[in-house]
Protein backbone atom coordinates (compact mmCIF):
# COMPACT_ATOMS: atom_id res chain seq x y z
CA UNK A 1 0.00 0.00 0.00
CA UNK A 2 1.10 3.58 -0.52
CA UNK A 3 1.81 5.73 2.48
CA UNK A 4 3.72 8.91 3.11
CA UNK A 5 6.55 9.15 5.64
CA UNK A 6 6.52 12.60 7.19
CA UNK A 7 9.71 13.86 8.82
CA UNK A 8 9.28 15.37 12.28
CA UNK A 9 11.74 17.21 14.52
CA UNK A 10 10.47 15.76 17.79
CA UNK A 11 7.66 13.62 19.20
CA UNK A 12 6.18 13.02 22.66
CA UNK A 13 4.40 9.68 23.18
CA UNK A 14 2.65 8.42 26.30
CA UNK A 15 1.71 4.79 26.87
CA UNK A 16 -0.96 4.32 29.54
CA UNK A 17 -2.95 1.41 30.97
CA UNK A 18 -3.26 -0.85 33.97
CA UNK A 19 -0.20 -1.98 35.92
CA UNK A 20 -0.64 -5.44 34.41
CA UNK A 21 -0.66 -4.16 30.82
CA UNK A 22 3.13 -4.10 30.53
CA UNK A 23 3.23 -0.33 30.04
CA UNK A 24 6.70 0.15 31.55
CA UNK A 25 8.17 -2.64 29.41
CA UNK A 26 6.53 -1.22 26.27
CA UNK A 27 7.87 2.25 26.97
CA UNK A 28 11.34 0.96 27.76
CA UNK A 29 11.49 -1.05 24.54
CA UNK A 30 10.40 1.92 22.44
CA UNK A 31 12.99 4.00 24.28
CA UNK A 32 15.82 1.54 23.61
CA UNK A 33 14.78 1.31 19.96
CA UNK A 34 14.80 5.10 19.73
CA UNK A 35 18.21 5.44 21.36
CA UNK A 36 19.71 2.91 18.94
CA UNK A 37 18.38 4.99 16.05
CA UNK A 38 20.37 7.94 17.34
CA UNK A 39 17.63 10.26 18.63
CA UNK A 40 18.13 12.26 21.80
CA UNK A 41 15.58 11.17 24.36
CA UNK A 42 14.11 11.77 27.81
CA UNK A 43 11.56 9.57 29.58
CA UNK A 44 9.17 9.75 32.51
CA UNK A 45 7.85 6.45 33.92
CA UNK A 46 4.61 7.21 35.78
CA UNK A 47 3.69 4.56 38.37
CA UNK A 48 0.35 4.21 40.20
CA UNK A 49 0.24 6.05 43.51
CA UNK A 50 -1.52 3.17 45.26
CA UNK A 51 -0.18 -0.29 45.99
CA UNK A 52 -2.18 -2.76 43.88
CA UNK A 53 -4.97 -0.35 43.07
CA UNK A 54 -8.04 -2.12 41.66
CA UNK A 55 -7.74 -2.99 37.96
CA UNK A 56 -9.45 -0.46 35.71
CA UNK A 57 -9.58 2.35 38.26
CA UNK A 58 -8.10 5.83 37.99
CA UNK A 59 -5.51 5.31 40.80
CA UNK A 60 -4.32 2.12 39.06
CA UNK A 61 -3.23 3.79 35.82
CA UNK A 62 0.42 3.21 34.89
CA UNK A 63 2.11 5.46 32.33
CA UNK A 64 5.35 5.86 30.43
CA UNK A 65 6.07 9.11 28.58
CA UNK A 66 8.99 9.62 26.21
CA UNK A 67 10.20 12.61 24.25
CA UNK A 68 12.56 11.96 21.34
CA UNK A 69 14.04 14.40 18.89
CA UNK A 70 16.62 15.19 16.23
CA UNK A 71 17.67 18.06 18.52
CA UNK A 72 18.77 18.17 22.17
CA UNK A 73 16.11 16.96 24.63
CA UNK A 74 16.01 18.24 28.21
CA UNK A 75 12.54 17.20 29.46
CA UNK A 76 10.04 14.36 28.87
CA UNK A 77 7.72 16.95 27.30
CA UNK A 78 4.76 18.96 28.57
CA UNK A 79 2.11 17.83 26.07
CA UNK A 80 1.84 14.54 24.18
CA UNK A 81 1.62 14.19 20.42
CA UNK A 82 0.44 10.59 20.81
CA UNK A 83 -1.48 8.87 23.61
CA UNK A 84 -1.90 5.10 23.74
CA UNK A 85 -4.73 4.29 26.17
CA UNK A 86 -5.37 0.64 26.97
CA UNK A 87 -8.57 1.33 28.92
CA UNK A 88 -11.07 4.03 29.87
CA UNK A 89 -9.22 5.03 33.05
CA UNK A 90 -5.98 5.55 31.11
CA UNK A 91 -7.77 7.89 28.70
CA UNK A 92 -9.52 9.83 31.44
CA UNK A 93 -6.34 10.38 33.45
CA UNK A 94 -4.22 11.47 30.47
CA UNK A 95 -6.57 13.22 28.05
CA UNK A 96 -5.68 16.60 29.51
CA UNK A 97 -2.02 16.04 28.59
CA UNK A 98 -2.44 15.51 24.83
CA UNK A 99 -2.21 18.31 22.28
CA UNK A 100 -5.30 19.26 20.34
CA UNK A 101 -5.02 17.53 17.00
CA UNK A 102 -2.87 14.82 18.55
CA UNK A 103 -3.16 11.10 17.89
CA UNK A 104 -5.05 8.86 20.34
CA UNK A 105 -4.80 5.07 20.01
CA UNK A 106 -7.49 3.28 22.01
CA UNK A 107 -7.91 -0.37 22.92
CA UNK A 108 -11.68 -0.64 22.48
CA UNK A 109 -11.84 -3.72 24.72
CA UNK A 110 -10.95 -1.43 27.63
CA UNK A 111 -14.10 0.67 27.12
CA UNK A 112 -16.82 -1.82 27.99
CA UNK A 113 -19.46 -1.02 30.62
CA UNK A 114 -17.35 -2.39 33.47
CA UNK A 115 -14.26 -0.35 32.56
CA UNK A 116 -16.33 2.79 32.06
CA UNK A 117 -17.91 2.33 35.50
CA UNK A 118 -14.52 1.74 37.17
CA UNK A 119 -13.18 4.89 35.49
CA UNK A 120 -16.09 6.90 36.95
CA UNK A 121 -17.70 7.82 33.66
CA UNK A 122 -21.39 8.76 34.11
CA UNK A 123 -23.97 6.09 33.24
CA UNK A 124 -24.49 5.90 29.48
CA UNK A 125 -21.37 7.96 28.63
CA UNK A 126 -18.68 6.41 26.44
CA UNK A 127 -15.89 8.59 24.99
CA UNK A 128 -15.69 6.24 22.01
CA UNK A 129 -19.18 7.33 20.95
CA UNK A 130 -19.64 10.94 22.07
CA UNK A 131 -17.97 14.16 20.90
CA UNK A 132 -15.38 14.39 23.70
CA UNK A 133 -12.57 13.29 21.36
CA UNK A 134 -13.45 15.66 18.53
CA UNK A 135 -10.35 17.53 17.40
CA UNK A 136 -8.08 14.52 17.84
CA UNK A 137 -7.04 11.83 15.37
CA UNK A 138 -8.49 8.74 17.02
CA UNK A 139 -7.58 5.15 16.12
CA UNK A 140 -9.99 2.66 17.72
CA UNK A 141 -8.40 -0.79 17.75
CA UNK A 142 -9.60 -3.91 19.55
CA UNK A 143 -6.07 -4.78 20.65
CA UNK A 144 -7.21 -7.59 22.94
CA UNK A 145 -9.23 -9.36 20.25
CA UNK A 146 -6.56 -8.96 17.57
CA UNK A 147 -3.87 -10.26 19.92
CA UNK A 148 -5.92 -13.34 20.76
CA UNK A 149 -6.52 -13.99 17.06
CA UNK A 150 -2.81 -13.67 16.29
CA UNK A 151 -2.03 -16.21 19.03
CA UNK A 152 -4.91 -18.61 18.35
CA UNK A 153 -2.57 -21.40 17.20
CA UNK A 154 -0.59 -21.37 20.47
CA UNK A 155 -2.51 -23.98 22.47
CA UNK A 156 -0.14 -24.15 25.44
CA UNK A 157 -1.19 -20.73 26.75
CA UNK A 158 -4.52 -19.72 28.25
CA UNK A 159 -6.41 -16.52 27.47
CA UNK A 160 -4.88 -14.60 30.38
CA UNK A 161 -1.35 -15.52 29.29
CA UNK A 162 -2.10 -14.51 25.70
CA UNK A 163 -3.58 -11.20 26.82
CA UNK A 164 -0.27 -10.32 28.45
CA UNK A 165 1.19 -9.98 24.96
CA UNK A 166 -1.17 -7.21 23.88
CA UNK A 167 1.42 -4.61 24.83
CA UNK A 168 3.65 -6.12 22.13
CA UNK A 169 0.83 -5.70 19.59
CA UNK A 170 0.71 -1.99 20.46
CA UNK A 171 4.49 -1.73 20.27
CA UNK A 172 4.51 -3.30 16.80
CA UNK A 173 1.84 -0.83 15.68
CA UNK A 174 3.96 2.09 16.90
CA UNK A 175 7.08 0.68 15.24
CA UNK A 176 5.24 0.76 11.91
CA UNK A 177 3.91 4.26 12.54
CA UNK A 178 7.41 5.61 13.23
CA UNK A 179 9.17 3.56 10.54
CA UNK A 180 11.12 1.34 12.94
CA UNK A 181 12.70 -2.10 12.80
CA UNK A 182 11.48 -4.75 15.24
CA UNK A 183 14.85 -6.53 15.34
CA UNK A 184 16.24 -5.21 18.61
CA UNK A 185 12.98 -5.94 20.47
CA UNK A 186 12.88 -9.47 19.04
CA UNK A 187 16.43 -9.96 20.32
CA UNK A 188 15.38 -8.63 23.74
CA UNK A 189 12.46 -11.07 23.84
CA UNK A 190 14.72 -13.97 22.87
CA UNK A 191 17.10 -13.08 25.70
CA UNK A 192 14.28 -12.62 28.22
CA UNK A 193 12.06 -15.59 27.33
CA UNK A 194 14.52 -17.97 25.69
CA UNK A 195 13.69 -20.67 28.24
CA UNK A 196 9.94 -20.23 27.81
CA UNK A 197 9.36 -20.97 24.12
CA UNK A 198 5.58 -20.54 24.22
CA UNK A 199 5.83 -17.13 25.93
CA UNK A 200 8.59 -16.10 23.52
CA UNK A 201 6.50 -17.13 20.52
CA UNK A 202 3.43 -15.30 21.79
CA UNK A 203 5.30 -12.02 22.30
CA UNK A 204 7.07 -12.11 18.94
CA UNK A 205 3.86 -13.07 17.12
CA UNK A 206 1.94 -10.26 18.82
CA UNK A 207 4.69 -7.74 17.99
CA UNK A 208 4.66 -8.71 14.32
CA UNK A 209 0.86 -8.83 14.24
CA UNK A 210 0.64 -5.22 15.44
CA UNK A 211 3.17 -4.11 12.83
CA UNK A 212 1.47 -5.93 9.95
CA UNK A 213 -2.00 -4.85 11.08
CA UNK A 214 -0.95 -1.21 10.72
CA UNK A 215 0.78 -1.98 7.43
CA UNK A 216 -2.17 -3.72 5.81
CA UNK A 217 -5.13 -1.75 7.17
CA UNK A 218 -6.09 1.03 4.78
CA UNK A 219 -7.11 3.36 7.62
CA UNK A 220 -3.46 4.00 8.47
CA UNK A 221 -1.73 5.81 5.62
CA UNK A 222 0.59 8.22 7.41
CA UNK A 223 3.94 7.31 8.89
CA UNK A 224 6.55 9.45 10.61
CA UNK A 225 10.30 9.53 11.10
CA UNK A 226 12.60 11.58 13.30
CA UNK A 227 16.19 12.03 12.01
CA UNK A 228 19.20 11.25 14.16
CA UNK A 229 20.28 13.88 16.63
CA UNK A 230 23.60 15.63 16.11
CA UNK A 231 25.65 14.80 19.18
CA UNK A 232 29.33 15.07 19.97
CA UNK A 233 31.27 11.83 19.44
CA UNK A 234 31.89 9.92 22.67
CA UNK A 235 30.64 7.24 25.01
CA UNK A 236 27.04 7.69 26.21
CA UNK A 237 24.95 5.85 28.77
CA UNK A 238 21.29 5.47 29.58
CA UNK A 239 20.51 6.64 33.09
CA UNK A 240 17.35 6.92 35.17
CA UNK A 241 16.55 9.56 37.77
CA UNK A 242 16.88 6.95 40.53
CA UNK A 243 20.35 5.94 39.33
CA UNK A 244 21.35 9.59 39.14
CA UNK A 245 20.18 10.14 42.75
CA UNK A 246 22.23 7.14 43.90
CA UNK A 247 25.35 8.33 42.10
CA UNK A 248 24.83 11.82 43.51
CA UNK A 249 24.66 10.42 47.06
CA UNK A 250 27.85 8.43 46.51
CA UNK A 251 29.64 11.51 45.17
CA UNK A 252 28.35 13.65 48.07
CA UNK A 253 29.78 11.11 50.52
CA UNK A 254 33.12 11.10 48.74
CA UNK A 255 33.40 14.89 48.60
CA UNK A 256 32.34 15.38 52.22
CA UNK A 257 34.43 12.42 53.38
CA UNK A 258 31.37 11.08 55.24
CA UNK A 259 29.83 7.58 55.15
CA UNK A 260 26.53 7.15 53.29
CA UNK A 261 23.72 5.11 54.85
CA UNK A 262 20.31 4.29 53.37
CA UNK A 263 17.68 2.31 55.26
CA UNK A 264 14.77 1.60 52.96
CA UNK A 265 11.78 -0.63 52.34
CA UNK A 266 11.63 -1.74 48.67
CA UNK A 267 8.69 -0.21 46.80
CA UNK A 268 8.24 0.84 43.20
CA UNK A 269 9.55 3.17 41.90
CA UNK A 270 12.08 3.97 44.66
CA UNK A 271 13.59 0.47 45.00
CA UNK A 272 16.19 1.21 42.33
CA UNK A 273 17.89 3.75 44.63
CA UNK A 274 18.45 1.03 47.23
CA UNK A 275 19.57 -1.47 44.58
CA UNK A 276 22.00 1.01 43.00
CA UNK A 277 23.54 2.17 46.27
CA UNK A 278 24.12 -1.43 47.39
CA UNK A 279 26.68 -1.74 44.57
CA UNK A 280 28.96 0.91 46.10
CA UNK A 281 30.13 -0.71 49.33
CA UNK A 282 33.73 0.06 48.36
CA UNK A 283 32.88 3.78 48.59
CA UNK A 284 31.85 3.63 52.26
CA UNK A 285 28.18 3.18 51.38
CA UNK A 286 25.98 1.05 53.62
CA UNK A 287 22.45 -0.04 52.82
CA UNK A 288 19.80 -1.70 54.95
CA UNK A 289 16.70 -3.34 53.48
CA UNK A 290 13.96 -3.12 56.09
CA UNK A 291 11.30 -5.83 56.50
CA UNK A 292 8.37 -3.41 56.27
CA UNK A 293 7.39 0.25 56.25
CA UNK A 294 7.63 0.49 60.06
Amino acid sequence: MNETIQELKDVVIKFAGDSGDGIQLTGTQFTNNTALLGNDISTFPDFPAEIRAPIGTLPGVSGFQLHFSSDAVYTPGDECDVLVAMNAAALKVNLKAIKKGGIIILNTDGFDSKNLRLANYPEGVNPLDDSSLDGYTVHKIDVTKLTREALSEITTLGVKEKDRAKNMFVLGFLYWMYDRSMDNTIQFLQDKFGRKPDVLESNIKALKAGYHYADTTELFTSRYSVPKARVEPGVYRSITGNSAIALGLVMAGQKSKLPVFLGSYPITPASDILHELSKYKNYNVNTFQAEDEI
